[in-house]
């Protein structure tokens, strides 16, 4: 397989066409994307008869590399092909048996390498080298947080079912870059949609999820971007009588994230066009401006500089920073109110 642009809807393309190789390296900081290739192969490299003598799940903990490469080296019993599957990969510590593996693998072994949090030493190039003339190496990506609405909207889309960016938003800021919670939350917002409306509502959201669609961050975000004081502290006092609904560590790189991308906005030659400054801002659509051309008409230029110095102080001090006793609640609440006065 051609190594320029292996991506994981790439490589499984590949094995739904059952074009399949005799190594795959899978690793990465994001385990979802490893866990749902090699549970593909797992589930459909062989039949269900050929499993019990040709399908081995092996332990980076458990084993050393030459176990893994005399199990690779076996031939299949009554079966085209046989699968070894290392977990814990990235517990292997002497690579040189596999590096020579990889150089003559077994054409009739599947051999999957499950390398989580984290990926090869950048000094082992002969051993990166061998992995990508054996088969794919695949590197698994964290999502980026401008990604993630992304991913809930095309997620659900596959799925046949569509979702309002106000439900996007609110999914995101709940449960954030954690794909495997995510997906499993979604799952369960589907099962829960009726057949004749397949449409993810801010109500279906807070009855599946228990996120509040009065009371949350999005909410939190427009109310300080429309500095709407009155709906601002309502919902920052929400938070404080109810913890698990947000709170500082949450809320903070959101804001955060919002003022960053509004002082930025500041730069944007045609920042009057809705257009011109999702451009600027790399943004997927034209409507995730309005909250920033919103922005620039509620807050100047210097006052986005000092919230900004203000949500780095804060931070600082909800770590401890020069703060001996003031609780999370109250640094929020200190913010808030500075931001809108």
């Amino acid at each position: 397989m051609a190594q320029a642009a292996v991506t994981y809807d790439t490589v499984m393309a590949a094995l739904r066409e059952r074009q399949f190789q005799p190594v795959y390296y899978l690793m990465g900081e994001e385990p979802y994307y490893i866990d749902k290739i090699s549970d593909w192969i797992a589930e459909n490299a062989l039949q269900p008869e050929e499993r019990d003598f040709n399908q081995t799940i092996l332990f980076g903990s458990d084993v050393n590399a030459s176990q893994v490469v005399d199990a690779a080296k076996r031939y299949p019993m009554m079966a085209e092909r046989q699968v070894i599957i290392v977990k814990e990969a990235q517990n292997i510590k002497n690579t040189e048996p596999l590096e020579r593996y990889f150089r003559q693998p077994m054409p009739s072994t599947i051999l999957v390498m499950c390398h989580k949090n984290g990926k090869i030493d950048g000094r082992k190039q002969a051993y990166v080298k061998a992995i990508r003339e054996a088969g794919v190496l695949f590197e698994s990506k964290k999502l980026n947080e401008r990604d993630l609405s992304g991913f809930i909207e095309r997620y659900l889309k596959t799925r046949e079912a569509s979702i309002d960016p106000k439900s996007t938003q609110m999914i995101a800021d709940s449960i954030g870059t954690d794909l495997s919670r995510l997906t499993g939350e979604l799952d369960k917002v589907l099962l829960s949609l009726p057949e004749q409306n397949r449409r993810v509502t801010p109500q279906v959201v807070e009855d599946q999820i228990g996120v509040s669609k009065d009371y949350n961050a999005f909410e939190l975000r427009d109310a300080i971007i429309n500095r709407n004081v009155l709906k601002a502290n309502q919902i920052i006092k929400y938070f404080d009588e109810n913890p698990k609904a947000g709170g500082l560590y949450a809320l903070l790189p959101l804001l955060f994230n919002y003022f960053q991308n509004l002082m930025i906005s500041y730069y944007c030659p045609q920042k009057d066009s809705q257009e011109a400054l999702a451009q600027w801002l790399d943004m997927r659509t034209p409507w995730a401006a309005r909250d920033y051309m919103t922005g620039m008409h509620n807050y100047s230029a210097m006052k986005v500089m000092q919230i900004i110095s203000k949500m780095r102080e804060t931070d600082a001090k909800s770590k401890g920073l020069d703060n001996p006793n003031t609780p999370a609640g109250e640094l929020m609440k200190e913010l808030l109110f500075f931001i809108l006065h």
